[in-house]
């Protein structure tokens, strides 16, 4: 089995002025010796790129691409409300005049950190990532992602959260939608994308 260590520096670095980040795949036998205490950095260009100790609770869930990842003719079909209707789903009023938009934030690329997935375009369209040695279409690895949902995602909050997010101060002292409390970008999200061929293959990122 291999194990997977994702590092980061906290500083800015040139020509994008973002953290830069550095994969580390390792035999798990071979990790004998794990810190109780891992080491802190000793500064950061900001609060938001040093992460807080929280619980991790994985879970996997089923999601499916972001709309501009479809084709034409099924981007369409997503806002004919008739079609949902046939499917024998109830997209709800909040969705009556744009039904598109229950598949983007109810179905569609699911909010938050996640491993694998695709992507939540936002700030950009669609911009496929290739590997620097082999030009192989590089896949999502894992999303850094500043906050878990957001105003029209909520569908996504898990449901142990969900009275904690519907609180109006905070739950021991944490927001359930950031408890990493990381931000970055403009609280945007950070995708590492991997080469399909070897993990030895360069990494590469994205922020939107």
């Amino acid at each position: 089995m291999r194990l997977l260590q994702v590092l980061w520096c906290p500083h800015d670095h040139e020509p994008d002025w973002k953290p830069v980040t550095a994969l580390v795949w390792r035999a798990a036998a071979a990790v004998t010796d794990v810190l109780a205490a891992p080491p802190e950095p000793l500064d950061a260009d900001y609060e938001g790129y040093l992460p807080k100790s929280c619980l991790l609770a994985p879970e996997r869930i089923t999601e499916y691409p972001d709309s501009l990842d479809l084709d034409r003719d099924l981007q369409e079909s997503l806002e004919d409300r008739s079609r949902w209707q046939a499917a024998g789903v109830d997209v709800g009023p909040r969705y009556a005049e744009y039904p598109g938009s229950f598949y983007s934030n109810e179905l569609a690329e699911s909010p938050g950190w996640k491993v694998g997935g695709w992507p939540p375009w936002g700030r950009t369209d669609p911009y496929r990532r290739y590997c620097s040695v082999c030009d192989t279409q590089m896949v999502p690895l894992l999303t850094i992602a500043s906050f878990e949902w957001d105003g029209a995602t909520t569908g996504w909050i898990p449901y142990e959260d969900q009275a904690a997010a519907a609180a109006v101060e905070p739950v021991a002292g944490r927001r359930p939608v950031q408890p990493t409390g990381v931000e970055v970008g403009s609280t945007d999200n950070m995708q590492l994308y991997v080469c399909p061929v070897s993990p030895d293959h360069p990494h590469t990122d994205l922020i939107q």
